[in-house]
């Protein structure tokens, strides 16, 4: 089942950009992987591999506004796709919550421990080395600039940023409140401290100190 699984959701990222693409799909595994080693309490490893593998299969659609929201599109596509190679009802409906609850910006509260080892999954990839590496992949992609004296942190009102450096600022470093485990907390603070070493690097260049 879960290669069957894996080879229908990698069939939704032929074109997708390269801070939603599917190596993002393969790092999110791969953290959710070890959060599950790491996490206290037994948990239904499957349904947190089968909902890494299915969480971003319509962020593609969003992205060029085909959809208004990728986490309940993809959790109702994903119960297509997991019907079809045999999933019973209840692994379906367990791993259509988790994809409703990865979403940032949803108001949808995990509330399995599976759920909650997705969304820290997902968000960590948004954090450290990658996670700056994205930030700027996708404002580059949507047209945003890196960096504006003329648009500074504190005048900036918009939720997400409107350049990439305030992005990191508005979204990226408020990231380890975000999260719902204690071995997910974990690593985000050690991501988090590096990117606050890159914009402490980031601030002296631009002020021509360093």
């Amino acid at each position: 089942m879960l290669e069957a699984v894996r080879a229908r959701a990698r069939s939704y990222f032929d074109e997708a950009p390269p801070a939603h693409d599917w190596y993002h799909v393969e790092r999110v595994e791969a953290l959710a992987e070890t959060l599950c080693d790491r996490y206290p309490e037994p948990v239904d490893e499957r349904v947190v591999t089968l909902a890494a593998l299915l969480h971003d299969i319509g962020r593609e659609r969003e992205d060029r506004s085909k959809i208004d929201d990728h986490a309940a599109w993809g959790a109702a596509e994903a119960g297509e796709i997991l019907a079809d190679v045999g999933a019973s009802s209840e692994t379906i409906e367990r791993v259509q919550h988790c994809i409703r609850a990865h979403r940032y910006s949803n108001a949808i509260e995990p509330e399995t421990p599976e759920a909650k080892l997705l969304s820290d999954a997902d968000n960590l990839d948004a954090l450290g080395a990658v996670g700056l590496a994205r930030v700027f992949a996708h404002g580059s992609a949507i047209g945003s600039p890196i960096h504006d004296p003329a648009i500074p942190l504190a005048e900036d009102e918009t939720t997400a940023g409107r350049t990439q450096y305030n992005h990191i600022h508005r979204k990226i470093l408020d990231l380890p409140e975000r999260m719902y485990t204690d071995v997910g907390r974990d690593l985000a603070d050690e991501r988090a401290a590096y990117v606050r070493e890159f914009v402490e690097q980031f601030d002296a260049e631009v002020a021509g100190e360093r």
